[in-house]
């Protein structure tokens, strides 16, 4: 890859250092955050409840909250309606335990990926009529479910849709409409995902009760959700996952107990991380391979044993998940590596007869991680081609897809991520046509990767005083990655090991200073490297390494987590 290294301005780094009374490093990484005053970097390094933005900022909540407290002084059935992946149940676990703090009269439902399909459903609000329900609140669906909210006009059922998609130019008819993402919006943070937003009524409501010191407690599942969601953890979700993570560590609720336990993570300083590859996996794996509500089911349950039951299950569900993903991502690779045309495509369009619809995003998302290009994976299934699309971050795949509209039967999701439905017999079609548009969209050039690198670090000056600097940046995600630097010309101590047929693990030196480095599927490096001269240059990022239990650590228990490799 292009190394593009930082070289922020030293008399800023210098200014910055001396009004945080902070070391130049962490304000040389501020600085390549685009943080460069007093204010907004205080608040960065230690954010705080309190500089959360006033929730009646946001179009509609007003409306909500005066609707949400009449069904609560009527003991009128109120239904909160979500989404399967996890930010939907994220979603729908706070909302039902702030309702029901609020004494509320409340029920839940988390729609069913192969029964029910995405979104709010006419037939299943029709049901909730019958069942008595008198107020429908949505959670990070709704946006676009014009036509159900029309029939629950006609039932006269009031409906609350909160959600963070992206909306049409018109908004579904419902009592109250709460996206920030609105283009009437004044809302200052657009960022937020569904369990966000989700959060804020709850912030609303609890702030017309006098209940505001319980909002804290709300952030460990807030925290799940938000860094699951890979939304920018910067501004309102920075002060989510970081307090939320730091709630984690004393977590109180049998199912939160259990899912960390069921992970491994008992008794370890749980970072991002742990939740983006360890925890959220095991909730979004329920909705991806034919659960229901077991999520949810984990965090209101009280009895510790069926809290057990039930983090088993998700993780049962979640090796499934692997399995099959592994399957149909190991088949597009020999496909790739089989045609020429498909490999060499800026947009890679790929179809497979029956496969499974809950990974394919997933699979998609790895397809554009490893050849750095857009990716959609269809399955076909009875004529009907069910799909999942990822790209990287120059390339809008949302609007991609708009421009292929009239070939499908709906699609929807976000600039980097979106699902859709067409007919088998258009397949064809979409691959030409989004092949021409990805030609100009990327000026007919094959983008060459690149990474941002914050700086050049010798190995002398690594040791855990810098170490702990750079973790007052954390939590690391989406607009704040963690940190990464360069090393030049290291020399290789032994030849890498090769773990799991796909990871190397060597030792490197420099200065006089061996430090032990983790390439994640760089196996198929190994066999340049064995004809190098022993010099190599590295761009990683510094981690330790851990044992379960243990919270301190020593300079030998860093490592270097590898990004990239140029061997000489």
């Amino acid at each position: 890859m292009i190394w593009n290294i930082y070289q922020p301005d030293p008399i800023k780094i210098r200014n910055l250092a001396r009004k945080l009374n902070i070391p130049g490093i962490l304000a040389s990484l501020l600085l390549n955050r685009g943080i460069d005053s007093e204010e907004p970097a205080k608040k960065f390094l230690d954010p705080q409840l309190r500089d959360l933005h006033d929730p009646f900022l946001m179009c509609d909540l007003d409306k909500a909250v005066k609707r949400i407290q009449q069904a609560i002084q009527q003991n009128q059935k109120i239904l909160i309606y979500g989404d399967y992946d996890v930010d939907g149940n994220t979603a729908v676990i706070v909302l039902k335990k702030a309702l029901e703090m609020l004494g509320a009269n409340c029920t839940y439902y988390i729609p069913r990926r192969f029964i029910d399909g995405y979104g709010l459903k006419t037939s299943l609000l029709e049901q909730a009529v019958n069942q008595g329900v008198q107020l429908v609140i949505t959670v990070d669906t709704g946006i676009k479910a014009y036509e159900s909210i029309q029939r629950a006009r006609q039932l006269d059922l009031d409906c609350i849709i909160t959600d963070h998609h992206l909306p049409e130019n018109s908004l579904p008819n419902a009592l109250a409409v709460v996206n920030p993402k609105r283009s009437d919006c004044p809302y200052p943070d657009k960022n937020l995902c569904g369990v966000g937003v989700a959060f804020k009524l709850i912030q609303a409501l609890f702030i017309q009760e006098k209940k505001e010191k319980y909002l804290l407690s709300f952030l460990k599942v807030v925290a799940i959700g938000t860094i699951a969601d890979l939304v920018p953890l910067i501004g309102e979700n920075r002060i989510f996952a970081k307090l939320g993570l730091e709630g984690l560590m004393t977590p109180s609720n049998p199912g939160l107990k259990s899912l960390i336990m069921a992970a491994g993570l008992e008794r370890k300083v749980i970072t991002s991380s742990d939740i983006s590859f360890r925890l959220a996996p095991r909730i979004n794996a329920v909705g991806r391979m034919g659960g229901s509500c077991e999520a949810v089911e984990l965090f209101t349950t009280k009895d510790q044993e069926e809290a057990k039951r039930l983090a088993i299950k998700m993780g049962e569900f979640n090796q499934e998940r692997q399995f099959i993903e592994n399957q149909i991502f190991n088949k597009i690779l020999q496909k790739i590596d089989s045609d020429i045309e498909l490999a060499e495509a800026p947009i890679k369009v790929i179809d497979g007869e029956d496969w499974h619809l809950g990974v394919l995003g997933i699979v998609a998302s790895k397809i554009t991680d490893r050849f750095n290009c857009p990716t959609l994976i269809i399955s076909k299934i009875d004529g009907i081609g069910s799909g999942s699309g990822r790209s990287p971050k120059e390339f809008h795949l949302l609007k991609a897809l708009g421009s292929c509209n009239d070939l499908f039967e709906r699609y929807g999701g976000h600039t980097q991520a979106a699902g859709f439905q067409l007919p088998v017999k258009k397949i064809g079609e979409l691959r030409k046509r989004l092949t021409q548009y990805a030609k100009l969209a990327l000026d007919s050039k094959p983008t060459e990767p690149s990474l941002n690198v914050d700086g050049e670090l010798r190995f002398s000056d690594i040791d855990t005083e810098i170490y702990r600097n750079i973790q007052r940046l954390s939590p690391f995600g989406n607009e704040n990655p963690s940190p990464l630097f360069v090393a030049r010309n290291v020399t290789l101590l032994a030849e890498p090991r090769i773990l799991k047929q796909k990871h190397l693990k060597f030792r490197v030196e420099q200065d006089g200073k061996a430090i032990d480095a983790l390439a994640w599927n760089f196996a198929s490096y190994l066999p340049s490297i064995q004809k190098s001269s022993g010099l190599i240059s590295l761009a990683f990022e510094l981690s330790e390494n851990l044992q379960p239990g243990y919270k301190v650590f020593h300079f030998k228990d860093l490592q270097l987590v590898v990004r990239d490799i140029h061997v000489h």
